[in-house]
């Protein structure tokens, strides 16, 4: 792939926002222990985790509230977070110390780059998507990460009978995303349309700020198949 083409698929800008003194320290002290620099070459997880458990990756994640509950839930699974906004990484950072969790990694770069240079084929068990930016004009629909392009170079990533799960509090983008996924026959709905509430998906604040907006939270699995199917 070229760069022009990678540009015309980035995921977001990278953002740097108000910081706390505690998200500064935890981006100071702990980015050379839990960090991956970005890097255009692929990385290994198992060398990474010391383990051969499987990994799963969370694009967006936020202030990582998720992914740290999920991660403290399951330490017999490998996480790598991906997030541009910077505050959100020293959040991350700081509850990955705190709670002294050794299965988590973050990188903080564009999710683009790096699934394109970073993740090995068939290595991900699956993929977290939770609350993308539904950029709701029609005008910015070209930004949205979920569409044809960002989805061909992901599922190459996933493992097969692996899965991709995103979740949205934007019903359009809800349609958006089953029908960009059902146009891959690699990919197969788990559901007849949406999911019900995945129960260890934490509730997080901005879920909670769309649901007193009453939007209705809309959960998408999607799984990969066997290949030959």
């Amino acid at each position: 792939m070229n760069s022009d083409k990678r540009r015309e698929i980035k995921s977001f800008v990278k953002r740097k926002g108000r910081m706390s003194k505690l998200q500064i320290n935890a981006l100071r002290n702990l980015s050379g222990i839990f960090s991956i620099p970005f890097q255009e070459k692929l990385i290994s997880f198992h060398k990474i985790f010391q383990n051969k458990n499987n990994t799963f990756l969370e694009i967006g994640f936020g202030m990582g509230q998720a992914t740290v509950e999920i991660a403290e839930k399951n330490p017999d699974k490998n996480y790598i977070g991906i997030e541009v906004h910077t505050p959100g990484v020293g959040k991350l950072l700081s509850e990955i110390e705190l709670r002294e969790l050794k299965n988590i990694r973050v990188i903080e770069y564009d999710a683009v780059e790096v699934i394109h240079h970073m993740i090995p084929d068939n290595s991900l068990q699956g993929v977290h998507i939770f609350f993308p930016d539904p950029w709701p004009k029609k005008k910015h629909h070209k930004r949205r990460l979920i569409k044809d392009s960002f989805i061909r170079l992901l599922i190459p990533k996933i493992k097969d009978e692996g899965y991709l799960y995103i979740a949205t509090d934007w019903e359009p983008y809800a349609e958006w995303i089953v029908e960009t996924l059902g146009r891959f026959n690699e990919l197969a709905n788990k559901y007849d349309l949406y999911a019900e509430h995945i129960p260890w998906r934490p509730v997080t604040a901005f879920e909670k700020k769309g649901k007193n907006k009453n939007h209705l939270i809309r959960d998408i699995w999607f799984d990969k198949k066997k290949t030959g199917l």
